[in-house]
């Protein structure tokens, strides 16, 4: 374990770690018959990212395959397909969109993707450096947030086909940080959370910096109504609520293992995923190991539900490059797999 744990250990100093914004119901058939199960394993690239707008219309993003033909991207239909990108190489960190379009992923090297009606376009960045998180309260008003070797953090706002500085965001946060996501309930409400437990709050008009005293990074934020959450950690994770009064430390002690990924669901609901297959699901009576049954020695890295409740992991080797092992698990009623 001691070696596995410093590979994760360095990466996480290097690099951070999908996300809707439709409430969803809460996890399926509660506590009866639905089980966890493995749709994807062992691809070439590590799977990073998941977003959809139902369950059978699910994006998975990753790591470059190494095939000469760039990212693993998947589409589940009813049946999967991977889609080209026409990005020769690099790795997509991130993937969010709107029903109707347009899809929105972001990865190294400051790509950012944009795809609607089938086409692929690459947009103007200010940077080369990384792009972990994207969000946007709509398809004219889109963030992306990243950064390099904890530290470069950038916050960029859409406009056109061209992502500008965030002008609020303090210039001095880039020396110590990077920001790894980005979740906002509307326009004028959302989080930004990154290496050591920084978060910013934006207002609307300014972004404003937040306590959530946690020193270690905070690798994904989401949101339903008023509650945002966000997890991290290094060696052992942490999970941090903020319901309007600020953050506060809602499990710690009892989660061995680091998180890097979160969704909120309608309610209670919430689903939480980390290093070594580690799940965790949140109801009424608070946050809960989700054991799942199956034999994973990789890292679980994005989190999501579906509109019927269903719930979907993905992640790999992602503890060390290059980022390969992908892997994708579900709990639900039953889906294809295969097919890749």
């Amino acid at each position: 374990m001691g070696h596995r744990q410093s590979n994760w250990l360095a990466f996480l100093l290097l690099f951070g770690t999908s996300c809707s914004s439709q409430p969803v119901e809460g996890p399926p058939d509660a506590g009866t018959t639905a089980q966890w199960a493995l749709v994807h394993e062992d691809l070439p690239g590590a799977l990073l990212s998941i977003w959809g707008t139902s369950d059978t219309d699910v994006w998975v993003v990753g790591a470059d395959a190494r095939d000469g033909a760039g990212p693993l991207v998947l589409h589940y239909d009813g049946q999967w397909q991977r889609v080209m990108t026409g990005q020769a190489q690099g790795d997509l960190w991130w993937v969010f969109g709107f029903d109707g379009g347009p899809l929105y992923m972001g990865g190294s090297g400051g790509v950012i993707l944009r795809y609607e009606g089938g086409t692929f376009t690459k947009l103007q960045t200010p940077t080369m450096d990384t792009v972990f998180g994207l969000w946007g309260a709509s398809p004219d008003d889109m963030w992306a947030v990243g950064g390099t070797y904890d530290k470069n953090a950038f916050a960029w706002r859409l406009q056109g086909d061209t992502w500008v500085n965030e002008p609020t965001l303090p210039s001095d946060v880039g020396a110590n940080a990077a920001i790894w996501k980005i979740f906002g309930t509307s326009k004028n409400d959302a989080w930004l959370v990154g290496s050591g437990g920084v978060s910013f709050h934006w207002d609307g008009s300014k972004l404003t910096p937040g306590q959530t005293g946690v020193g270690s990074s905070l690798f994904t934020v989401h949101a339903n109504g008023d509650r945002y959450v966000a997890v991290g950690g290094l060696v052992g994770g942490v999970i941090v609520e903020n319901a309007g009064s600020g953050w506060t430390l809602a499990a710690s002690d009892t989660i061995a293992y680091g998180l890097t990924g979160v969704f909120l669901g309608a309610g209670d609901a919430a689903l939480a995923v980390g290093q070594y297959g580690s799940v965790y699901s949140r109801s009424a009576n608070g946050w809960q190991e989700d054991v799942t049954g199956l034999s994973i020695q990789w890292d679980l890295h994005g989190a999501w539900m579906d509109p019927s409740g269903g719930l979907w992991a993905a992640g790999g080797q992602t503890a060390s490059f290059p980022l390969t092992k992908g892997l994708l698990l579900h709990k639900g009623k039953p889906i294809v797999g295969g097919g890749i």
